[in-house]
């Protein structure tokens, strides 16, 4: 059984909210779960991000079935489906002048046979929590990212730089995108954390492990309250945790308006 949660804020400066997301129902064949962070003009981060994750979807859903349930089968099931979804989301980039640019980051998480199979994007983040070990699943599409890599920045000095929000990839932006894709083992009590950046600009990877692990998932929703109110252009994300003696947290960012879902594999 896998119980899922998702919440996003608008938050206290944006108009509209520019993410997106699915979950799948609890019944359904296709255990899926979407996550999108729209970028670019007035509208289009929205129908981006909103385009992104129905052409997903519905590819996905669609495919499923005839689809063999091999390692490499699924993998290119997810992939095909964010090349669709690039295809469709750029070409609309191109009806409308207000839309020129738009793009979105898009994660998507596929459960299937104690697996969960990943497609990436953008600087959005999906992470695995099992037992004490919280783990970065994906890599970052962005300058900073390229400049840890290179070994020109430390990753301290990646968390506080001025271009931290500069893609290099984005589903949208140009005619073809290839996404990243990747296979990870879900077992029992397993959580999978997808996250949009509002979290990860506010909080540093051992500061999340830190709240799961010291409790503070728990029963209240005062996590990062201490941030809450320093400053107007500071936006409120909530996220929901399962109903297995956690309750919700909340916590704080600056930048957009952010999502964040969290899903476990409770066993059953």
């Amino acid at each position: 059984m896998i119980i899922a949660y998702a919440k996003s804020d608008v938050g206290k400066v944006r108009e509209m909210n520019q993410d997106a997301y699915y979950i799948s129902d609890s019944s359904s064949e296709v255990k899926l779960y979407l996550l999108a962070d729209g970028m670019g003009g007035y509208k289009g981060g929205e129908i981006a991000s909103n385009l992104a994750i129905k052409c997903t979807k519905n590819y996905i859903e669609n495919n499923f079935k005839e689809t063999p349930k091999d390692r490499e089968s699924l993998i290119q099931l997810i992939a095909s489906s964010m090349e669709y979804a690039n295809m469709v989301v750029y070409e609309k980039s191109r009806e409308n002048k207000e839309y020129e640019g738009m793009g979105t980051t898009l994660d998507v998480c596929l459960i299937y046979n104690n697996k969960v199979y990943i497609g990436h994007v953008g600087d959005s983040r999906v992470y695995r929590l099992r037992k004490e070990f919280f783990r970065k699943l994906t890599t970052d599409h962005s300058y900073v990212q390229q400049l840890v890599k290179d070994g020109s920045i430390t990753k301290e000095e990646a968390y506080n730089h001025p271009k931290k929000n500069m893609l290099t990839k984005a589903l949208g932006c140009t005619a073809y995108v290839e996404p990243d894709t990747l296979v990870k083992g879900f077992l029992k009590d397993d959580i999978i954390l997808m996250s949009s950046d509002g979290l990860t600009n506010m909080l540093k990877d051992e500061e999340i492990y830190n709240r799961y692990m010291d409790g503070i998932v728990a029963h209240r929703c005062h996590a990062g309250s201490d941030r809450q109110y320093k400053d107007g252009k500071r936006y409120q994300t909530r996220v929901t945790s399962p109903a297995c003696g956690e309750a919700e947290f909340t916590l704080q960012h600056s930048g957009r308006s952010q999502l964040h879902t969290r899903f476990r594999f409770s066993g059953g």
